[in-house]
């Protein structure tokens, strides 16, 4: 990966810069064109961001002692993800420019604050050394194939029929493009992209798996949550944003706590199959919601995945980061973050295609819907809006019915999801926490080279 080569410190400003820029055109962009420019140099920063936090704490904290340090980074991650929906809930009715122009205080922090305290060792090697050792034609295979078929997931059924050759079209290209990297990267670069070594163990290929399905599930219900509230319970956005926070704010603190018990005892695996059977459970639960579910009910029943995605959210990456091989720790732990946050958007468009399919056969079996199953039933979150502007009354009943049941099915495909994950993960082979903490761009201390440190 490119921090490798170009050092960490600088890469991550490099990912704040990109972030800012994208947040700033977005800000003020007139028109959908701008807006998805600064949303995709937006995204490019944000990837950085998030992959570089996990190398940066593999890079600086002994496997033993990492889970108190990602304890504090879920903390963090509890109170944007408390405040983030219902801040942007409030912003999305009234001024939706400020849910941009709101980054760029914590912008300026990271701008400021990079250059100046994070003093990192980095290998010396001249501009050129580094410039040729980056393998250029895997970046643009890997970007362009992984680009070509995550566009077409993102239309899909909104824009343009799964059907339709603008959708097949770039899938193809991207899976077929995707078959081409990876022999390249095996066959050709000699300091490949991503080493396909990382690939090699049954474990890490199922902790990446874990990575994977986690993502999908968890974003998944983050964003089709809110809209069952909107359309079926008739929330306003503020309060649909506020009624995840049984769900939001257990996956953090469970994160937490869950490294700091894996620090203390050197063992994940438990984590492993504790979190995926109450993912599985609570998942499940989700099935009982319905358009008369009752605030206690709902509180009560979304606390459960909660839990379950909460146990998960940590102790995925501290066995993905136990079984690595110490020589790829880096590019092992971006990765993990990759099939993350690749699963967030594939999330997303699985639960897509299922809740637009399910919820035409649920418009379509009505009579008094059914002549609006066509027109209605390619955008959930456009639906939403057209059941909040119905009046009270038998038509708006039956959507709101509709809208819950069709979603019934998504959460019995992410309980489908959670109970692969609670399979693969019997497989999964424990490695011990204490092992050598050797860094390669770790902390410098008095400007001197860094100094080999046993964990163990």
């Amino acid at each position: 990966m490119s921090s490798d080569l170009f050092g960490r410190k600088w890469t991550l400003f490099a990912a704040v810069v990109a972030f800012t820029i994208g947040a700033v055109i977005a800000a003020v962009a007139e028109n959908l064109t701008v807006l998805l420019v600064g949303r995709c140099i937006q995204g490019i920063g944000g990837g950085g961001i998030l992959a570089l936090t996990e190398v940066l704490i593999a890079d600086l904290i002994p496997l033993r002692e990492r889970g108190k340090w990602m304890s504090i980074r879920a903390l963090t991650w509890s109170f944007g993800t408390v405040l983030g929906p219902i801040i942007g809930g409030a912003l999305a009715e009234s001024a939706w420019r400020w849910i941009f122009w709101i980054n760029l205080p914590f912008c300026g922090l990271g701008l400021v604050f990079i250059p100046i305290f994070m003093n990192l060792h980095q290998e010396r090697k001249s501009l050129k050394e580094r410039l040729t050792a980056v393998d250029y034609l895997g970046c643009v295979l890997f970007t362009g194939s992984l680009t070509a078929f995550l566009v077409p997931l993102s239309w899909g059924g909104v824009m343009y029929s799964w059907g339709s050759w603008r959708t097949l079209v770039p899938l193809i290209i991207g899976l077929v493009g995707l078959v081409v990297f990876i022999v390249y990267e095996i066959t050709i670069p000699s300091r490949p992209l991503i080493p396909m070594q990382i690939f090699q163990t049954a474990t890490v290929a199922l902790n990446y798996l874990a990575c994977f399905l986690h993502g999908v599930i968890l974003w998944c219900i983050l964003y089709y949550l809110p809209l069952y509230y909107e359309s079926s319970l008739g929330y306003s956005a503020v309060i649909a944003g506020a009624s995840i926070l049984p769900l939001t704010l257990t996956v953090a603190p469970l994160s937490a706590a869950t490294s700091v018990v894996v620090s203390i005892t050197g063992k994940y695996r438990w984590a492993l199959w504790s979190g995926w059977a109450v993912s599985t459970l609570g998942l499940g639960l989700l099935y009982l919601l319905d358009t008369d579910t009752s605030v206690p009910q709902w509180i009560f029943i979304t606390l459960v995945p909660g839990i379950g995605l909460g146990i998960l959210f940590s102790s995925m990456m501290l066995a993905v980061q136990a079984s690595a091989d110490p020589s790829f720790l880096s590019i092992t732990a971006a990765m993990a973050a990759f099939f993350r946050t690749l699963g967030q958007t594939i999330g997303v468009a699985i639960g897509g295609v299922v809740f637009q399919n399910r919820i035409h056969a649920e418009f379509t079996n009505n009579p008094r819907l059914s002549s609006m199953a066509d027109e209605w039933t390619q955008d959930a979150a456009g639906l939403v809006q057209y059941i909040q502007n119905l009046p009270h009354g038998v038509l708006r009943s039956d959507m709101e019915t509709a809208y819950a049941h069709a979603l019934d099915i998504v959460w019995l495909v992410l309980c489908g999801a959670a109970g692969l994950g609670l399979v693969s993960c019997v497989f999964v082979k424990g490695y011990p926490m204490d092992q050598a903490f050797k860094p390669t761009q770790g902390i410098k201390s008095g400007g001197s080279e860094e100094k080999e440190v046993d964990s163990a």
